[in-house]
């Protein structure tokens, strides 16, 4: 999109892979720094696209609540959204900014509630816990990329796909909110979510708030390590469900 600038999850998004998971969350100094060469300032209003299931998008969408900026929005469909309604695309990347341009976002960590490996375990026994994976993953029938194939003990399955349409657009609020409640997700009990490393969780986590079963101000917690940090940590596997 013409004046779009491009941040990389692997190593923008996320600090490097490690016990914390393969998407641990950044350096909030390595974050700022990112987010003021892409010109980012205190009154900006972000919006966030990706070219897949919005879920990198999502994780933008996070990581700028997680650090103190509340306008930030997700393109509904992505680029595909914007390619397909004929809207003007270029291959020319604007170039990062430096000095007086560059952005003054201040990057403000921990205004999104982020769970360890402990807390994720209780959520689910006392709470809600929505595992975003797709759920061959879920049930341990095939597991790509970690060394353990399952899910936490106690977690629900909510595959990212279940909250967008085959055109790839988001459900509205009160399909999500129907689908969510099936889980036993709402706004008396306490909700979170994890993937296989954090990045499809967010898209969860932001479901949940469209849906209006979470609010801006009472949002859904993250397990941010995610299933490759309780691999890791060799936790106790379900599997089947």
């Amino acid at each position: 999109m013409p004046g779009a600038v491009y941040v990389d999850l692997d190593t923008e998004l996320s600090a490097p892979p490690g016990v914390g998971g393969r998407h641990p969350l950044p350096d909030p100094e390595q974050l700022q720094a990112v987010l003021r060469r892409a010109g980012v300032r205190k009154d900006s209003q972000v919006v966030a696209y990706d070219a897949g299931d919005g879920s990198v998008a999502a994780r933008v969408w996070w990581l700028l609540r997680w650090a103190g900026h509340s306008e930030v929005a997700v393109l509904d469909g992505g680029f595909a959204a914007w390619e397909a309604a004929g809207l003007p695309v270029t291959a020319e990347e604007p170039a990062p900014l430096t000095g007086e341009a560059a952005g003054d976002v201040v990057v403000r960590p921990g205004q999104m509630p982020v769970l360890d490996a402990e807390e994720a375990a209780a959520l689910a026994r006392k709470g809600v816990l929505l595992d975003a994976r797709a759920t061959a993953r879920y049930r341990g029938e095939t597991e790509p990329v970690d060394p353990k194939a399952g899910h936490i003990p106690g977690a629900l399955n909510a595959p990212t796909t279940g909250h967008v349409g085959a055109d790839g657009r988001w459900l509205g609020a009160a399909e999500l909110a129907e689908r969510f409640a099936g889980l036993g997700a709402s706004g008396d009990v306490a909700v979170g979510a994890y993937c296989g490393s954090g990045v499809t969780a967010s898209s969860v986590v932001m479901a949940l708030e469209v849906a209006g079963i979470t609010s801006a101000e009472k949002p859904a917690a993250l397990y941010a390590g995610s299933w490759s940090n309780w691999c890791a940590l060799d936790r106790e596997v379900a599997t089947g469900g």
